[in-house]
């Protein structure tokens, strides 16, 4: 069965200099467990081909039901010098709750 996070999730994400931070949380425990067993790195990587020229970091924060990616390489050098129409990653979170994942 497929899902789309944004059914099980919510998001937020931002900028780390030239890396994108995306926070996806969970609703609830269950969904935690959904999201950790099949949002990995390398799937987000795969997600934003193109868009993310480095590599993918994720980070679990089980105390929030919360996963957090940054994905380096991916804002064209940072807000100050990016030429880029979304240089601070805003919507990043919103198209990665697009996804579908098996479960």
């Amino acid at each position: 069965m497929k899902v789309k996070l944004k059914d099980i999730a919510h998001g937020r994400s931002g900028d780390k200099g030239d890396a994108a931070n995306i926070g996806i949380i969970a609703y609830d425990a269950e969904g935690y467990k959904v999201i950790k067993e099949h949002l990995t790195a390398e799937l987000v990587k795969k997600y934003f081909e193109g868009i993310c020229l480095g590599n993918v970091e994720r980070y679990e924060l089980p105390n929030l039901n919360a996963l957090n990616f940054l994905l380096h390489d991916t804002l064209g050098g940072g807000g100050t010098v990016s030429l880029k129409h979304d240089a601070q990653g805003k919507t990043l979170a919103a198209a990665l709750l697009r996804m579908e994942i098996e479960v």
